[in-house]
């Protein structure tokens, strides 16, 4: 038997570059998850690390994206505001009804546009864009209150400072779109999208947290100088549940071994079952005797393979 190999050519191509890609899988490599909680149960994000990251970096890292969330929720209620109602009055002003003052004066207010929509809060001047820059704004503002929401670690994805800064920025088109003369600067969607956040004892500065921030592990710190894996080890698909916190507060108070949902459903068991044994105590009749628990022949008629036997049609207790 004689074997004969030929030699197969690739086809020549003239002027024309053949160019083969190969489909590039998405590789993903292990990590750390960690759970973040805060103070408050909105207060909560997943995010991805290594276990070779120092402790201090990681700290950073968590505080400007806890930041960046507590941002966007800002921007969402404020946002809304100012797609409805317009920019916001100088604070001296802000709570007075202009018209009630300009008849107080004896003035007449000046013409006002086709969206005015008067704020009944006395904040914003009124002054709405028109219907599809609103439409465009509460898009862009919903989009980044979703990507922000608590619902993401229901969704297992992790949260990155990056990711929330571009709908920071998306936020920030669209209201340069609806306000291209700009905003004033005591406007509060102006100051949180411009500002730094800054810890303050004012209620929208007072869970801001800076690098100074301590995160808890299973009731013991993770110390600044340390790496991650120095208290988790060298696992890089471990999960943890880790709370961030600021610097003096201490350990964080332990989480409830039940969910609010598994207690009120374990006190609506509770408070059923009492009212089924306060109705059995005023229930002074004999009817029960006719149940199958009352029988004392049921653990004999269960060995014996015997259950309700009815004889000539005659319903009775087997026995």
């Amino acid at each position: 038997v004689t074997f004969r190999y030929t030699s197969l050519k690739a086809p020549s191509c003239t002027g024309t570059l053949l160019k083969t890609r190969t489909p590039s899988a998405r590789v993903h490599h292990a990590m750390v998850l960690i759970h973040c909680k805060g103070k408050a149960e909105d207060q909560q994000f997943l995010y991805e690390t290594s276990v070779e990251m120092p402790v201090s970096q990681l700290v950073k890292d968590m505080v400007d994206v806890h930041n960046m969330r507590l941002r966007i929720q800002r921007l969402k209620v404020e946002g809304d505001d100012l797609a409805q109602y317009g920019p916001c009055k100088p604070p001296d002003k802000q709570g007075l009804d202009e018209d009630i003052q300009a008849e107080a004066d004896g003035i007449s207010q000046p013409p006002r546009g086709a969206t005015y929509c008067k704020d009944p809060n006395g904040k914003r001047n009124g002054n709405a864009p028109i219907a599809q820059v609103q439409a465009m704004m509460r898009k862009a503002l919903a989009d980044a209150a979703m990507a922000a929401s608590k619902k993401q670690v229901e969704f297992k994805k992790a949260l990155t400072k990056k990711d929330l800064a571009e709908h920071v920025d998306v936020i920030r088109g669209a209201v340069m779109i609806a306000y291209p003369m700009g905003l004033p600067e005591w406007d509060p969607v102006r100051m949180d999208i411009e500002g730094d956040e800054k810890p303050s004892n004012t209620p929208l500065g007072i869970d801001i947290l800076d690098s100074t921030a301590q995160i808890w592990w299973a009731g013991k710190q993770m110390l600044p100088g340390n790496k991650l894996g120095d208290h988790v080890g060298r696992n890089e698909k471990t999960k943890i549940v880790a709370k961030l916190q600021k610097k003096g507060g201490g350990a964080p108070q332990r989480e409830a071994p039940i969910s609010p949902e598994e207690h009120k459903a374990m006190m609506a068991y509770y408070h059923k079952r009492q009212e089924e044994m306060k109705a059995l105590e005023t229930n002074n009749e004999d009817d029960y005797t006719n149940s199958s628990w009352a029988n004392s022949k049921s653990l004999k008629n269960h060995f014996s393979g015997v259950g309700n036997v009815s004889i000539g049609g005659a319903g009775g207790r087997g026995g």
